[in-house]
């Protein structure tokens, strides 16, 4: 795989380290062309032996993924082609999610920015995540568009932290800092802005570097969880909420007020709470 075969994406191999750079301007939302590309590349590299780690990073400092593409709303099928390839009782979204996870390689986020909806869900479903202080955000702001999260949320929050601070998350819809991030289990930890790349190069430099079968025995030894009927649940809550008239009028108004620009990305919560219904 080269950069040239990608458009969104930015391509650094060294070390047994692929390092994968989203850069979706403005705000890296996650559209049908990204989730493409980032699917296609995460199925080319299943079995390559030189790549035993995956660091996402973005080509943006202030945002990490954005969330999914709004206009959605008014584009119904853009996902289709997206959906017919899901394995059965997987909507396109939770099945990214779980490409994410079921990755044989070590998959680590390094958060600098912001990541909402399904930019938080990627977090939540890669192996480990460490994110800037006092830069890095996180939220499921759905709740504020009159829908639930429909990527994984639900699923992978539950395993991550008290079902209380889940709630929290998902209907609080705040954007949460790093260090709270940190405390309630949603990423490994939260690190000053000036150490995260650091960090993250050598750590996942020495994951790629141990004995050969190591990371496989240490992933198969800790199986992801079989959490296919609760995405059943989670899609029929979101697929629910999202043909309401209350989910179309404050989608299509946070586009209308900002929203997928970077001004409208930087207080989205903000934005979404003032629209009202």
């Amino acid at each position: 795989m080269k950069d040239t075969d990608f458009s969104k994406l930015r391509l650094s191999h060294a070390h047994g380290v692929l390092t994968v750079t989203i850069d979706n301007p403005p705000v890296n939302v996650l559209d049908v062309a990204l989730m493409s590309e980032m699917s296609r590349l995460l199925l080319s590299v299943r079995d390559d032996p030189n790549t035993r780690v995956l660091v996402f990073q973005s080509a943006d400092p202030e945002f990490f993924i954005a969330h999914v593409d709004m206009t959605l709303i008014d584009e119904p099928h853009a996902f289709d082609e997206l959906a017919r390839n899901a394995p059965e009782g997987l909507n396109p979204f939770q099945a990214f999610g779980e490409l994410v996870r079921s990755q044989p390689q070590v998959t680590l986020v390094k958060l600098a920015g912001l990541a909402r909806g399904g930019g938080a869900e990627f977090v939540a479903a890669a192996d480990m995540a460490f994110a800037a202080e006092g830069r890095a955000g996180l939220a499921q702001c759905e709740a504020l568009m009159g829908i639930t999260p429909g990527g994984g949320a639900t699923q992978y929050l539950t395993s991550r932290m008290t079902r209380g601070r889940a709630l929290e998350v998902i209907l609080g819809a705040d954007l949460i800092d790093a260090a709270t991030a940190e405390r309630y289990g949603w990423i490994n930890r939260a690190l000053p802005a000036a150490e995260l790349d650091a960090f993250v190069d050598r750590l996942a430099r020495n994951i790629a570097a141990l004995p050969a079968g190591v990371i496989a025995a240490a992933k198969q030894a800790m199986p992801v969880p079989d959490l296919r009927a609760g995405f059943c649940r989670e899609h029929d809550a979101w697929a629910g909420l999202f043909t309401c008239p209350a989910a179309e009028q404050l989608i299509r108004g946070g586009l209308k007020a900002g929203a997928q620009t970077k001004e409208g990305e930087r207080n989205l919560e903000g934005l979404l709470r003032g629209l009202g219904v």
